[in-house]
């Protein structure tokens, strides 16, 4: 092999590298999908042979990260508020489309002894009886699943008795960890993450009834410069082996709503 053939050789494979690398998309989504998006991305990959990057975050600091230049493709938020900002700042191409519509749960882990109930009468009785030290909840400011919650404990007339009594997570991610691991003895968290093979066991769920809170609305975006993988992407969420999977982590389909 001449050595121009050979140099030749390392150009192109440094050129090479690179576009691989470029081909494979970072996706920015909320952390309620944190065990139901890694099974929809590996059945794409089954099927059409491309890879996509997850990375997870509340909706409010992944809108924040990809208005600052994040390098994001593809934005699944767990609300329609941060796809509105992000599409209004310039940064999407569209308005997107919903994708799935989202459940809030109250979980207490195992040894807590708070009592669940959907109108939440037993957390009610456990703050009265100072019971209740320490309840978890996504930052409202921040997580749209927080914002529920919040918007729950407003209408049951504890939000007040609560203060100082909050253990606020970054993303309901943080939320879940902090029931788990003992500092609260309960957690507003998405249905999704209740459902994860990792907390089966682990506690006790109650489902919020969703007159309780404004309906979670999950809405997605393709951004500005999304390459073909993300697009494909995109397209397969709405495909219904993806929505089975949405489906089997306690989301409901939102069908064909824009």
């Amino acid at each position: 092999m001449t050595a121009f053939r050979l140099a030749c050789l390392i150009v192109a494979a440094i050129a090479w590298f690179p576009a691989r690398a470029a081909e494979i998309p970072v996706i920015a989504a909320a952390s309620n999908l944190t065990f139901a998006l890694p099974e929809i991305a590996a059945a794409f990959e089954r099927t059409s042979g491309r890879r996509v990057k997850l990375s997870f975050g509340s909706s409010g600091n992944l809108a924040r990260q990809i208005v600052q230049g994040g390098p994001y493709e593809l934005f699944l938020s767990a609300d329609e508020e941060r796809v509105r900002f992000v599409f209004e700042e310039g940064f999407a191409e569209d308005r997107g489309r919903v994708y799935a519509i989202g459940r809030l749960a109250l979980f207490a882990p195992n040894g807590s002894t708070v009592k669940l109930d959907p109108e939440l009468a037993g957390l009610a009785a456990a703050v009265r009886a100072g019971e209740l030290k320490r309840l978890a909840i996504a930052n409202p400011e921040l997580a749209p699943y927080g914002a529920a919650a919040r918007e729950v404990l407003l209408r049951k007339g504890l939000w007040d008795a609560l203060q100082g009594r909050l253990a606020i997570g970054e993303n309901v991610s943080q939320a879940a960890q902090f029931a788990l691991t003992g500092a609260a003895q309960a957690a507003f968290i998405p249905y999704a993450i209740v459902r994860a093979p990792t907390l089966q066991g682990k506690g006790r769920t109650v489902l919020i009834p969703a007159a309780l809170h404004t309906t979670i609305s999950q809405r997605m975006v393709l951004l500005k410069d999304a390459g073909a993988t993300a697009r494909a992407f995109y397209d397969f969420l709405q495909d219904p082996a993806a929505q089975g999977i949405l489906e089997h982590y306690g989301f409901a389909v939102p069908g064909d709503r824009p």
